[in-house]
């Protein structure tokens, strides 16, 4: 539902903070299928946040954090 609502919204830019956090493992496909249509087909940034790192594998870019520092 959040994400319809974002959708919804005058912009470009989606943050997604732990969108599979709580969904079994094909639930989580569905969801980051989706915000990965929205980056590659349909021209949004998409910026994920997560501990999974198994979905983190499937993302374009991968940034960290270590004690609040980019590493």
């Amino acid at each position: 539902m959040a994400i319809a609502r974002a959708l919804g919204m005058e912009t470009r830019v989606l943050l997604a903070d732990e969108p599979t956090g709580n969904l079994d493992s094909r639930n989580s496909d569905n969801i980051f299928s989706i915000l990965e249509r929205l980056a590659h087909e349909d021209g949004y940034c998409v910026v994920i946040v997560t501990h999974d790192s198994e979905l983190g594998k499937r993302a374009d870019e991968i940034l960290r954090l270590q004690d609040g520092q980019l590493v």
